[in-house]
């Protein structure tokens, strides 16, 4: 057997693999900050279902805004108000 033929056969094993819960979420984060690989994205695309990445996009992204509206409203509640 070949080395071509060895490098096909596990490209085609990579990509017949299901996504994993875990892939989805290290997917949508590297992802939302625009660091996902190559790799990663084609076997999203070949491998996972759309509707997994969308609803973990929405749920991070909404994970996000709380966390800023929680920040921001920390920091509001802590700053001192009045003349200097």
């Amino acid at each position: 057997m070949d080395q071509n033929s060895t490098s096909t056969k596990q490209a085609a094993q990579r990509d017949s693999e299901e996504v994993g819960a875990l892939d989805i979420i290290k997917s949508v984060f590297a992802a939302f900050f625009g660091v996902q690989s190559d790799r990663n994205r084609e076997r999203d695309f070949a491998s996972g279902k759309f509707w997994h990445f969308f609803v973990a996009g929405v749920i991070f992204v909404l994970l996000f805004m709380a966390a800023v509206y929680g920040v921001v409203q920390y920091l509001l509640a802590t700053t001192p108000t009045g003349g200097v």
